[in-house]
């Protein structure tokens, strides 16, 4: 095991708890400093052709999960077979709540199923348990002095140390991709009250154990259970947030909560109700070929259809760069896949930008109805934002860089007609 001084940048936290009416209740994450020679979405990190290359905003330096292509190394490969190792821990002072397996089944097989829904299949989430029971730490919770937005050091290195410890005997670290600590829900306090789930990614300065470093783990406690009695159901999405984490994806919540995004990303909202990931993000992690995205970048118009982004196959996503930094992504949402909450389906219109960190609004969604209320009352859903989509006849428009982008028309099987015009 190596061990290193480097400083830790801190997990992000979120504001007031009054915050946490809404799915302001997503988990926080942290990079490590340095890098790793892995990385993530493999197909859209490739050159590909000219024709996409200015919609391909870079990837900023100093950006924590930078929302540009390429992804940054360091973060866990997002396309084929990965292995996830899952240990279930527990303390001397909040010794296991049932039996681990049990605490497991939370979170599996629904977390595999949800990542072979978003991806098209393109990623293979195979989650395994070596050690099918708790555990135990050999000091207390409390004395890890972990609470909201702690950081890496000292708490969670001597957390990890431990772990391994505990595990090494059993576990084969090095033939895993990521590591999920699935930890007792009785330590710690609830997620009503604070939100402790983190993700720490994309470093070489973690703890190594059987030669690797454990720079890609993700740990979960409590329940997120929002109280409308679907947690059996919808519970388990705080990992594949987390998860979303160790690929490379930001965190889109801000301390106003799901304000800039609402529940059109997993990223944005995990709770309650199921929901999917944005277009960018497939597009990022290599669930989509290029094929599937056009390129809006010349002045004048051009029209685009795209088909629903839950389905598989056609034209998913229309960019329209406005600088190296940032742009309009515009897709088609449905209530289909992973697509559970849509109550206003139509195009999806949203912009990225790569210099802005994670857990600060680095893509803003744009509001067709602003002021509506939504059209939603499910609870941990972002009402306001519930309605953002255009339908056909309304066009988004952006005075200030010359921008017009109008949905022409749908068709029988569900596809828009986009039209976008740069002046």
């Amino acid at each position: 095991m190596q061990q290193t001084r480097r400083r830790i940048r801190s997990p992000l936290a979120l504001g007031a708890v009054a915050a946490l009416a809404l799915a302001a209740l997503a988990s926080a994450s942290s990079n490590l400093s340095g890098s790793a020679p892995a990385s993530a979405g493999p197909v859209a990190s490739a050159p590909g052709e000219a024709p996409l290359s200015p919609c391909r905003i870079a990837t900023t330096m100093g950006v924590q999960m930078s929302e540009g292509l390429p992804t940054a190394p360091g973060y866990v490969r997002s396309t084929g077979r990965i292995k996830a190792l899952n240990l279930m821990i527990d303390f001397p002072d909040a010794p296991g709540d049932g039996t681990a397996l049990g605490r497991l089944s939370e979170f599996f097989p629904k977390t595999a199923d949800w990542f072979r829904t978003s991806s098209y299949g393109r990623l293979h989430y195979t989650p395994e348990a070596p050690i099918p029971d708790w555990l135990r730490m050999p000091q207390a919770f409390s004395s890890y002095g972990i609470e909201r937005g702690s950081p890496y050091e000292p708490g969670y290195r001597g957390l990890v140390e431990d772990i391994v410890k505990a595990a090494d005997a059993k576990v084969d670290f090095s033939a895993y991709d990521l590591v999920n600590i699935l930890v007792t829900p009785n330590a710690g306090p609830s997620a009503l009250d604070t939100v402790l789930s983190v993700t720490f990614s994309g470093n070489a300065e973690a703890p190594y154990a059987d030669g690797v470093p454990l720079s890609n783990t993700s740990f979960v406690y409590s329940r997120q259970d929002d109280g409308s009695g679907t947690y059996a159901e919808t519970g388990y999405r705080v990992l594949p947030h987390e998860n979303g984490h160790v690929f490379g994806l930001p965190d889109l919540y801000t301390v106003e909560g799901g304000g800039t995004v609402g529940h059109w990303d997993i990223m944005s909202e995990d709770w309650g109700a199921n929901n999917d990931f944005l277009g960018w993000h497939k597009w990022k992690l290599g669930w989509l070929d290029d094929s599937q995205i056009g390129c809006a970048s010349r002045t004048g118009t051009s029209e685009y259809t795209l088909t629903p982004l839950a389905t598989k196959g056609g034209r998913k996503l229309a960019f329209v760069p406005l600088s190296e930094r940032s742009g309009y992504a515009v897709e088609v949402r449905t209530r289909d896949g992973n697509d559970e909450a849509v109550c206003e389906p139509g195009v999806l219109i949203y912009r990225v930008e790569s210099d802005v960190d994670t857990g600060h609004g680095p893509v803003t969604v744009s509001d067709s109805d602003q002021d509506s209320g939504g059209c939603t009352r499910r609870p941990n859903v972002h009402a306001e934002l519930s309605d953002a989509p255009y339908r056909p006849g309304e066009t988004f428009t952006d005075r200030m860089n010359g921008i017009r982008i109008t949905v022409v028309d749908e068709d029988d099987a569900g596809a828009y007609r986009v039209r976008v015009t740069r002046s």
